[in-house]
């Protein structure tokens, strides 16, 4: 499997490093500059979830696609809340692999930014303010956290744990918390973009890509 993927990510244009165990792997990228890592969570020493969740607690990192043959949703939940910015279960599509990398990078990179923009509003990053057309509209630090998480990924679906993760830091919130929430940041979006926070039902809520399109992927 390392060797097959290191061989089509290479053709695809990726300049490919390889580890075959979770500890060189993780000396590697504490070494180097990466900006993604393919990660498999049943490695030989420290696991997948060991390693995304030691990288997790760095304040720059590279974007993380995890990898297993487990496909319950207890295992899926775990390596996300280790830190994993996407989960493929085997077997997969390679094609599909390749989407996973470059979205997952181009969040990471948006996560990182001082700046997201979004319809007429910027939001500042380093300093937690949101801006309509120059002029500060004023929100909470949980408010903040919830449009982060919504812009890094806006034009798709965030599912309702991955929301109450980023913004509370745990699972273990009620949805009704989550509803709240959402309602409170709609009202200050509302005089500069009316609609464009969604509820995906069933799933969770979605950012448009622009004001007035409203077509989301799934996450």
């Amino acid at each position: 499997m390392l060797e097959l993927l290191r061989k089509g990510l290479t053709e695809s244009g990726f300049s490919v490093v390889t580890a075959a165990d979770g500890d060189s792997g993780l000396a590697l990228v504490l070494d180097r500059e990466f900006d993604a890592i393919v990660l498999d969570v049943g490695l030989p020493g420290q696991s997948g979830y060991s390693i995304a969740a030691h990288l997790h607690q760095r304040p720059q990192r590279p974007a993380i696609v995890m990898l297993t043959a487990l496909n319950q949703e207890d295992n899926i939940v775990c390596g996300l809340d280790a830190g994993a910015d996407d989960y493929l279960t085997k077997p997969f599509s390679f094609p599909e692999l390749v989407a996973r990398i470059g979205s997952s990078v181009r969040r990471a990179r948006l996560a990182a930014s001082d700046h997201l923009a979004f319809g007429p509003f910027r939001l500042d990053s380093a300093n937690r303010r949101l801006f309509c057309d120059g002029a500060e509209v004023h929100i909470s630090r949980l408010e903040f956290l919830l449009l982060r998480a919504l812009a890094v990924r806006r034009g798709e679906v965030v599912t309702r744990r991955q929301l109450t993760q980023a913004v509370w830091g745990t699972t273990s919130v009620s949805s009704g918390a989550l509803d709240t929430l959402v309602n409170a940041v709609r009202e200050k979006l509302n005089a500069g973009a009316p609609n464009l926070i969604a509820t995906v039902r069933g799933s969770g809520y979605a950012m448009a890509e622009s004001p007035g399109r409203e077509r989301y992927r799934e996450p």
